[in-house]
């Protein structure tokens, strides 16, 4: 059974001019690049429940591999963030569980389950409040995709905290975890972009799940320091 680790790091640009500085940035490191992808996002967070129930109540939806990882994470107790994704009109689970001190929502290093599911995106978030799961927060968002060299940087247009680029590799070992985010700060100095702080990501964060509804769906920001 494999498992992926994703490595993310993110970098807050707030405004579009400075968006739009960011990928002139990006197209100067890369006159090749290109943009692999772009999409609108719906995500919805979960919190509470019990793995172990939610594990019986996706069993119909997902693959054999995706429970015997789900089953893992509930064993060991790690610190674990339940999603479901909407993209392309297509609905996904997803669970992060953090792999060093962070946490697994905002987390640096990170086990990742992504995993399409043949049912609709309120059907999905149906049967994970079945098992006892309340809303956290709902998440809208715009997505810009590249590729450079061997990492993928995405340019985000959030509710909320408007424009933010993350910075990402996924490797198949937790012991390359440091060695794979010294990469990704290496590759965010020469852009000019410095990492946007665990706490204040945290601070946003938790603003955010408390007004979720003011923002959710709409173009309004917020500043958090």
């Amino acid at each position: 059974m494999s498992t992926t680790y994703e490595i993310e790091i993110k970098t807050l640009l707030g405004e579009e001019s400075v968006a739009s500085k960011f990928r002139e940035d990006l197209r100067a490191l890369d006159p090749t690049l290109t943009m692999h992808s772009s999409y609108a996002q719906l995500n919805h967070y979960f919190e509470g429940g019990d793995l172990n129930t939610l594990c019986d109540g996706l069993a119909p939806l997902l693959s054999q591999e995706t429970l015997e990882k789900l089953k893992l994470v509930a064993e060991k107790g790690i610190k674990v963030s339940v999603r479901t994704r909407e993209m392309n009109g297509v609905a996904k689970f997803v669970l992060k569980a953090s792999v060093g001190d962070d946490s697994s929502e905002n987390g640096v290093a990170r086990l990742e389950i992504e995993e399409d599911v043949p049912v609709s995106l309120p059907e999905l978030d149906s049967a994970i409040l079945s098992a006892g799961y309340t809303y956290q927060a709902k998440w809208s968002r715009v997505r810009e995709e590249y590729r450079l060299a061997d990492a993928v940087v995405c340019l985000d247009k959030n509710a909320g905290y408007g424009y933010l680029a993350e910075f990402e590799k996924v490797v198949d070992d937790a012991e390359k975890a440091e060695e794979t985010k010294q990469e990704l700060y290496t590759l965010m100095e020469k852009l000019g972009v410095s990492e946007l702080s665990q706490d204040r990501l945290e601070r946003m964060f938790a603003h955010y799940n408390e007004h979720w509804p003011d923002y959710y769906g709409t173009e309004k920001v917020f500043v958090i320091e």
